[in-house]
């Protein structure tokens, strides 16, 4: 593992030595399709109490950048998004979803798997940092959880493929992020989500 890495290195430190960059800044926006894993804590256990989430579509809109060697790229990114879940209980019927607005910081490293004249496919991957604005849960929910356990830095994971046709790119990516609310007694719960997006090359 440590020689493949090593090889990694090697081949991305020669690359960016002896081919010159590529920039490019662009717009892009897109659906989320996020839920929440919820795990339950002790109060929950001794109220007989279940939470369960279904995914529900949310959006996300912002620029990125491209900065390119031949077929590696770095693509930092910041955009606007909206996540959480359909929340359910075995003992009365919610109102409202669990959701959270929030800003994304993701720092990806690509590489192209096809690069042509008028297309490339490419893989990404790298960490996203967020920073929670806002977040909202339903009422009935009060008397279990508190401000004080939902967290406003997140960090996690994203991961994907996408296509490039000239000044357009389509990206599909799932993104796996930390826990927006911590409470061992009550309850934890971190998303997951699926994210299509579209993006228009401007520079």
């Amino acid at each position: 593992m440590k020689r493949i890495l090593f090889s990694l290195l090697i081949l991305l430190i020669t690359t960016v030595a002896f081919s010159q960059p590529i920039i490019d800044i662009g717009l892009k926006a897109g659906v989320n399709a996020s839920n929440l894993h919820i795990e339950e804590g002790q109060l929950l256990d001794d109220n007989n109490m279940t939470l369960s989430s279904e995914s529900f579509a949310k959006m996300h809109f912002g620029a990125f950048g491209r900065i390119g060697w031949n077929r590696i790229y770095i693509q930092p990114e910041v955009y606007y998004s909206t996540k959480g879940g359909n929340l359910s209980s075995n003992i009365f019927e919610l109102t409202s979803d669990f959701d959270y607005k929030n800003v994304d910081v993701p720092l990806l490293l690509g590489f192209k798997l096809i690069k042509g004249s008028a297309l490339d496919l490419h893989i990404m991957g790298g960490p996203v940092f967020s920073f929670v604005t806002d977040a909202s849960y339903p009422s009935e929910l009060d008397p279990f959880l508190h401000d004080e356990f939902f967290n406003q830095h997140l960090y996690g994971v994203q991961y994907g493929l996408g296509v490039d046709v000239l000044f357009l790119t389509v990206d599909a990516r799932m993104e796996h992020c930390s826990k927006i609310y911590d409470d061992p007694s009550v309850v934890k719960g971190n998303a997951t989500t699926f994210m299509l997006s579209v993006g228009f090359k401007i520079l």
